[in-house]
């Protein structure tokens, strides 16, 4: 599986994208068919706390799934992505059983 980790208007520590890829090839467990997965990392220009946005797109044969969220750090929004994206993995797995 190929990961892009792209950082918007700041360098992402190395520490952070491992965290990233550790999480994302963790999903392969819910669908052995994911080709790869695109991230965007971004700080929201709002002067709230809650500005680490973070953005993944899942690629898979037949579909693409996307989820976004923002939180006060990356790591937290990154958590909170992947459940997003796992919720849709098992969604998707179900409507492929009922076929």
């Amino acid at each position: 599986m190929t990961i892009k980790i792209q950082s918007v208007h700041f360098d992402a520590d190395q520490k952070l994208l491992d965290f990233i890829e550790e999480k994302i090839n963790k999903l392969s467990l819910f669908d052995d068919t994911i080709i790869g997965a695109e991230v965007i990392l971004r700080l929201d220009k709002n002067q709230n706390t809650e500005n680490k946005l973070t953005e993944i797109r899942l690629l898979i044969s037949g579909y693409d799934l996307f989820a976004k969220k923002q939180c006060k750090s990356f790591e937290e929004a990154t958590d909170q992505t992947i459940e997003a994206l796992k919720r849709q993995l098992s969604r998707q797995k179900g409507k492929k059983e009922s076929r």
